[in-house]
């Protein structure tokens, strides 16, 4: 189920995470996802990371794990209900991790990381939510279908037009 992350910031020294709005000349607008959303500008200087590039580090040969498909796979095996009670320990956070991917780096993912994580994963699901593969395919080829029509209704009506202009030039006679 993908979702759509390159839409969605977290900037440092900001709680929460944020949606891009605009671009300004010496920053750019972002919207708080929360229940009153704000728009203030997030100046060039602060440091601000797009959840779509932002990776999990793992044991692996692929070394990381991207954001989107650890938020997939927490909402496969949890859903809206994380196995975290109000005020979790630090153990919780780790087994909660552990349960998700068993192949994290704990040497390079943090406890800092962890909570992070689940707190993106509650503003994502209320926010943003989820949407099933299928579903997202099915828009993604509709959209194909689409393009693909305009293209093909465009070549047909220059074809048209190029017709039209042939009939209109006046003929030279041969001698």
């Amino acid at each position: 189920m993908p979702i759509d992350l390159r839409q969605v910031a977290a900037i440092s020294g900001m709680n929460g995470l944020y949606r891009v709005v605009a671009p300004t000349r010496t920053g750019i607008i972002v919207e708080s996802l929360s229940d009153k959303p704000q728009r203030v500008v997030a100046q060039a200087r602060q440091r601000m990371s797009l959840l779509d590039e932002i990776s999990i580090y793992t044991t692996d040969e692929e070394a990381t794990v991207p954001l989107a498909e650890v938020f997939e796979r927490i909402h496969e095996k949890y859903g809206d209900d994380l196995p975290l009670s109000e005020k979790p320990d630090d153990h919780e956070y780790r087994d909660f991790m552990e349960s998700v991917m068993p192949e994290y780096d704990e040497d390079r993912v943090y406890l800092s990381d962890m909570k992070k994580l689940a707190n993106w994963y509650k503003i994502v699901k209320q926010y943003i939510g989820f949407k099933p593969a299928e579903e997202e395919k099915a828009k993604e080829t509709k959209a194909e279908d689409k393009k693909a029509e305009k293209k093909t209704t465009k070549a047909k009506a220059t074809e048209k037009s190029t017709e039209a202009k042939e009939e209109k030039k006046p003929k030279k006679k041969k001698e």
